[in-house]
């Protein structure tokens, strides 16, 4: 669990943090019928496990799509690329479908994964307040460790930021 800053006062957030062990988990992937991803299938790699509430919005779709148009220099580095929401396996391969995504979305339906991570938060839009899923990306390391936590972040931007990371910057 690590500790956030928010004016002026400290908060805990729930989940992991920076240098913890990444909590494993075993999910549907979107693509292929029946196809089940553990982040343990992924030993030895870097990971970036991205979480954003709901397929085929603007901005999740933005967030979608700049991964997509930064695919190459994400694979030279040796990166995997995985999305998560609570949305079904069908909403996810139409949207893979429709905007050409290239990387595996997981169904994670029962919120498991999202609690793991910390990311399922009560949210308020326009004025109502609501359970969902905070945008947030973790880049796991080949160890199995969380190098990177960002929570709340934008969706524009988002990967442009991420690919200047010194913890993407080289192939491991």
């Amino acid at each position: 669990m690590e500790k956030s800053k928010e004016a002026g006062k400290e908060t805990r957030v729930q989940g992991p943090g920076e240098g913890d062990r990444a909590p494993d988990f075993r999910a549907q992937a979107s693509g292929s019928t029946g196809s089940e991803v553990s982040l343990s299938d992924f030993a030895g790699r870097r990971v970036v496990l991205y979480f954003y509430p709901k397929d085929d919005t603007p901005g999740c779709t933005t967030e979608a799509c700049d991964f997509r148009d930064s695919m190459v220099p994400l694979q030279k580095r040796g990166i995997v690329v995985l999305g998560v929401s609570k949305d079904a396996l069908a909403s996810h391969d139409k949207f893979r479908t429709k905007y050409e995504l290239p990387f595996p979305l997981l169904s994670d339906p029962d919120g498991t994964i999202c609690q793991a991570y910390g990311v399922f938060k009560e949210k308020t839009m326009y004025g109502v307040k609501r359970m969902g899923i905070e945008r947030s990306t973790f880049v796991i390391g080949a160890d199995g460790r969380i190098l990177r936590a960002m929570r709340g972040v934008k969706a524009t931007g988002h990967v442009a930021a991420l690919l200047a990371d010194p913890c993407l910057a080289e192939r491991v």
